[in-house]
């Protein structure tokens, strides 16, 4: 199947070969086939090419997917009182987590299946294409488990963050936790086909000698790090991420020249959570920073129900626009090109030829609008290896491009 996607007002392809960031095509068409981008180039050239089906932006712009690299929408649960009571001054602390394991350990499979799916549409509907998903709310074998069984059926991307929090039942001996996960965790969630595995090194959460115990063993079992670092504090997690060559350190909100350092030179891509900060009213990293010291930048939601309960990456570049010092043009590559390289892919987060045809038609003429009406759904369709996932008929929006037979 061939279906070319014409009358595009501004195309972004991230197209690393290209002379600005964004690689931006005015007038512009592609061609996925079997959906995987097989040409770009102007609308004008497009007639010429054998097609089967067209899809008409009708003088709209068209972005790549976004790609949310840092998810955990696998859970049961509310803290919505949590969130209020934060908003009335009390100050966060990793300690709220335990409140969603043990709603969490109290859900059927099929109450964590049906949250998860509809969390999953929701971001669909907000232009995500590739969603990370990781565990640690249950923080036992079997709940853990169960999670990550839900999980690899949603995704390629699945993570295990048994790591997450000390449980109650080891509050006294947290080593024995962490021999835990080693010893029973980690060879378990290779044989299901987790690609990776994470861990919370924090104040309250994991020391850096535990963490370090923890990639080890994880990278001996196949599963490649990733790490939640310098969320609340400085210290030496983000250093740790590089030394171990993890693909990303997400959050990274406090961060010294030499972790930054670490970072470049590590090839560790710094994953920021803007609503996170927005959320916790923790300050806002000043991204100028991360890219003047040449390090590789993503943005991702972290949907999580506590810390920050957002699945929108719009809402995140507004922010990143707004309050954390990015162009326009950073934050997007950071949400799409920069989320593939966070998860180390490469066949994602462009329109490129070789690339997935992920990709998502603005109710907008331009990328920009994404940051300009920040509130405003600019998502009209999304689009997953070339086959519609999600629509957002409005009256308030254009007409929805229509599929055509060619």
């Amino acid at each position: 199947m061939r279906v070319l996607v014409t009358d595009i007002s501004e195309l972004v392809t991230n197209d690393p070969e290209a002379d600005d960031l964004l690689g931006v095509c005015h007038d512009a068409a592609f061609i996925a086939e079997d959906g995987i981008v097989a040409w770009v180039g102007p609308a004008s050239e497009a007639a010429a090419q054998p097609v089967d089906q067209v899809v008409r932006a009708r003088g709209r712009a068209v972005i790549p997917g976004f790609v949310d690299s840092h998810s955990h929408p696998l859970f049961a649960g509310d803290r919505s009182e949590e969130f209020a009571a934060r908003m009335a001054g009390s100050e966060y602390s990793a300690g709220g987590i335990r409140s969603t394991v043990e709603a969490t350990r109290r859900a059927s499979d099929q109450e964590l299946e049906d949250n998860l799916t509809r969390l999953i549409a929701q971001a669909e509907h907000s232009g995500t294409t590739t969603l990370e998903i990781k565990s640690g709310y249950g923080l036992t074998v079997d709940d853990e488990l169960r999670q990550l069984d839900i999980a690899v059926r949603y995704s390629p991307e699945t993570t295990l963050m048994a790591a997450h929090v000390v449980p109650p039942e080891y509050a006294e001996d947290p080593d024995g936790y962490v021999d835990l996960i080693i010893d029973r965790l980690i060879p378990a969630a290779a044989e299901r086909g987790v690609r990776w595995i994470d861990v919370f090194c924090e104040r309250g959460a994991f020391t850096e000698e535990q963490t370090d115990r923890l990639l080890t063993a994880g990278a001996q079992a196949g599963l490649l790090p990733r790490l939640h670092a310098n969320q609340l504090t400085a210290g030496g997690a983000l250093k740790l991420a590089a030394a171990h060559g993890a693909a990303s350190a997400d959050h990274a909100t406090f961060a010294s020249d030499e972790d930054l350092a670490a970072l470049a030179a590590a090839g560790t891509v710094a994953t920021l959570l803007p609503s996170i900060e927005f959320s916790t009213r923790q300050p806002y990293p000043d991204a100028r920073r991360y890219f003047a010291a040449g390090v590789t930048v993503a943005i991702a939601s972290d949907c999580n129900p506590g810390s920050g309960f957002s699945s929108s990456l719009p809402f995140c570049i507004a922010i990143a626009v707004r309050d954390m010092h990015f162009t326009v043009e950073q934050a997007l590559w950071a949400a799409t090109a920069g989320g593939a390289a966070a998860l180390r892919r490469t066949d994602i987060g462009r329109l490129t030829p070789g690339a997935r045809a992920d990709f998502a038609v603005l109710d907008a003429p331009g990328y920009r609008y994404l940051a300009y009406r920040p509130g405003v759904q600019q998502i009209a369709q999304v689009y997953r290896a070339g086959s519609l996932i999600a629509a957002n008929p409005s009256p308030y929006m254009s007409p929805a491009a229509p599929e055509e037979n060619a």
